[in-house]
């Protein structure tokens, strides 16, 4: 799961810096006369679009991955009489990774909104905060959200690694407990 999370996130990361240099090199989006900017500038937000759901889905795979393996983990536990130590410790990486993998979710979400706010040729216009443009509000969001991205992706790696090693952990106690009784271990 280590290396799948670690495809995904990177592509997540790659994704939405690249629609961040995509938005940078955009000219002036507010002249709808410049059609080769209103095209970047569609393509720049279909980007944000994609990009988002690329951080989405790596995201929920974290999220479905902790809700089965700390599941697996208790009912092995409680199936081999391993005690509730094993259990304990997944619980505790789960509990440590779901906050960073939802604040993902909804770093990405504020981005896209700031994005929307920032649309010259949205129906709301909504009026900037002080001196920034809502351009500038969402180049700042998207900046320290891609920063938080990537803090959090690599914290959720690291808790990742550190839950493979108490499955392993939980599979060699099986294995132990399955040789004193005279079962299979293959």
């Amino acid at each position: 799961m280590a290396r799948i999370f670690g495809v995904l996130a990177t592509f997540a990361v790659i994704f939405v810096a690249a629609t961040l240099v995509l938005g940078l090199t955009l000219g002036d989006v507010r002249n709808p006369d410049d059609t080769a900017t209103q095209r970047w500038a569609t393509v720049h937000r279909l980007s944000g679009v994609a990009a988002a759901l690329a951080v989405m889905f790596a995201n929920g795979v974290v999220v479905t991955y902790f809700v089965g393996t700390s599941r697996w983990c208790r009912e092995v536990c409680d199936a081999y009489g391993l005690g509730t130590g094993f259990v304990r410790e997944s619980n505790a990486i789960k509990r440590r990774t779901f906050p960073l993998a939802v604040f993902n979710m909804l770093v990405i979400v504020g981005v896209v909104a700031l994005g929307g706010a920032a649309d010259p040729g949205a129906s709301l216009q909504l009026k900037p905060l002080g001196s920034l443009t809502w351009a500038n509000i969402h180049l700042i969001g998207a900046l320290l959200g891609l920063t938080f991205l990537v803090g959090a992706s690599l914290k959720q790696w690291i808790n990742i690694q550190a839950h493979h090693e108490v499955i392993e952990r939980v599979m060699s106690a099986v294995k132990e407990k399955r040789i004193a009784r005279g079962l299979d271990v293959e």
